[in-house]
């Protein structure tokens, strides 16, 4: 999507398609290893391991009511059906009508275009279904792949969050990216 005016117009389609789903019982082993993947954990607020008695918790509790959780994880399967990854909106925060975006691709299928083309579907569903007025997502300053993906995207840097994450060594700084809808 690409911002024109304060008005959000769809970016040619990339030919990859992905569907967005919520999350099933099934899921528990790959959202396990996501979760756990101790490389990730730098790209965000996440910093200890996740147990399957958690996540199967969080599944079979989950309402999929963004009022009622405040968030929504969402499964991002290939035209295949292979899970490529997922995608979570948080921090819903209805008064202001603005959510945070998280996504992460599995390694195996990064680099073929379906980050981008799940962010579509994410940017479609919180502009037209929830009628948004923001999304935003904290991205640290070395993470060239996800900040040209968001701003790829529409998003535009509007600040820079110094110090913002701590990768067990030292602080590093974030990009406040914001899309407005």
């Amino acid at each position: 999507m690409k911002q024109a005016n304060n008005i959000v117009t769809p970016i040619p389609d990339t030919n990859i398609q992905v569907h967005l789903r919520a999350t099933e019982p099934e899921d528990l082993d790959i959202l396990y290893k996501i979760e756990n993947d101790d490389s990730l954990w730098n790209l965000g607020n996440t910093n200890v391991p996740s147990s399957k008695y958690v996540l199967h918790d969080y599944i079979a509790h989950a309402t999929n009511d963004i009022y009622a959780d405040k968030q929504a994880r969402m499964i991002i399967e290939n035209n295949k059906g292979n899970i490529v990854g997922i995608a979570d909106i948080i921090n819903f925060d209805p008064k202001n009508m603005k959510a945070e975006i998280g996504i992460v691709i599995r390694c195996e299928y990064r680099q073929n275009g379906y980050a981008f083309a799940a962010m579509q579907k994410i940017i479609n569903h919180a502009l037209h279904i929830l009628h948004l007025h923001q999304l935003y997502v904290y991205v640290g300053e070395e993470n060239k792949a996800s900040i040209a993906l968001f701003k790829k995207c529409g998003f535009l840097n509007t600040t820079v969050m110094r110090d913002w994450l701590y990768d067990g060594k030292g602080y590093h700084n974030a990009l406040l990216m914001q899309l407005f809808l």
